[in-house]
């Protein structure tokens, strides 16, 4: 299935270009293949984009071709959701301030980060809020998010948002063109599983609670009445790369298995894994830890063949 947002950059350097868009997919691909494949379409398409001399800095962009890498981009968002605002301490002792919050159009929604003291007033005085309609300019793309610095901008713009997007999107990716903060799907086999790790969380939060000498205690609720969850580890191949990737209790039944078992028949479930084909989707994420990427599926299933030849049939 061909990338929208592939196509719309296709589009914006086949329309200042003047070239036809076979040709610049062309270039497209033998730039993938000098680099043996180690960079996606859309970063391809915007080294060609660059040795043509042409750039969006100056463009307002929709959030949807907001690509990884850019610089001075330009963008009209809502904001549909604001975190706390965060206090942390430099190397210098110098304390600082970082804010977060999620803006939409009607394509795509974004995390935005702001650094500024300034920026970050805007929240603190409510001079822009949620369901503002924002105007940031000279923006950093790190990853998958929208970052304002010093010599960026973001103000309330009076241009008016209609209905915007404010679903989680998902990009169907090769596991090679994973990136940090990605939410992707991908067909890929399951080449090695590790044993269930187990834990426990509170009743009512959700969240990982730890053992006290006279039972459970929540960050946030005490001691708590806990529920005893279960992961597992396994690595993923797609035939571009693998990736560790963790499932969570949820998701697990979704595999075909069942926890609660003995060790020898979660040791055969485990087992009857190896080489199964899924398709699974969810997050990427840096494990800082390890200091690499790993992949967190919140949703697996089965091949559907009927799915998959309409697709192959419509690429």
């Amino acid at each position: 299935m061909v990338d929208q947002n592939y196509d719309r950059i296709l589009d914006k350097i086949s329309r200042v270009s003047g070239l036809d868009k076979d040709e610049i997919e062309r270039r497209v691909e033998a730039k993938r293949a000098k680099l043996s494949g180690l960079i996606s379409r859309e970063g391809a398409a915007q080294i060609i984009a660059s040795e043509l001399g042409l750039n969006f800095e100056n463009e307002q962009l929709k959030i949807e071709e907001l690509l990884p890498g850019m610089r001075k981009a330009n963008v009209i968002g809502k904001i549909i959701n604001l975190f706390p605002i965060r206090t942390f301490t430099t190397k210098k002792g110098d304390e600082g301030k970082v804010a977060n919050l999620v803006i939409a159009d009607e394509t795509s929604n974004i995390k935005v980060v702001l650094w500024d003291t300034n920026h970050i007033a805007l929240l603190e005085n409510n001079s822009i809020s949620i369901g503002s309609v924002v105007e940031i300019a000279n923006a950093t793309m790190r990853d998958n998010e929208l970052h304002l610095g010093s010599f960026s901008e973001i103000k309330p713009s009076s241009e008016e948002l209609g209905i915007v997007n404010t679903k989680r999107i998902i990009k169907e990716k090769s596991i090679s063109d994973f990136r940090n903060s990605d939410s992707v799907q991908t067909r890929a086999f399951i080449v090695q599983t590790f044993e269930p790790r187990f834990f426990h969380v509170c009743m009512e939060c959700r969240k990982k609670v730890v053992s006290g000498s006279d039972g459970f205690i929540c960050e946030q609720h005490g001691k708590v009445p806990a529920e005893k969850r279960a992961l597992i580890n396994m690595v993923i191949d797609d035939g571009t790369e693998t990736i560790r990737t963790v499932v969570f209790h949820d998701s697990l039944q979704e595999l075909g298995l069942e926890v609660s078992a003995d060790p020898e028949e979660i040791a055969r479930q485990r087992q009857s894994l190896l080489g199964k084909e899924m398709v699974f989707s969810g997050s990427v994420k840096l494990n800082k830890f390890f200091n690499n990427m790993e992949f967190v599926a919140d949703k697996i299933k089965e091949i559907d063949m009927d799915e998959l030849l309409a697709k192959l049939e419509s690429a």
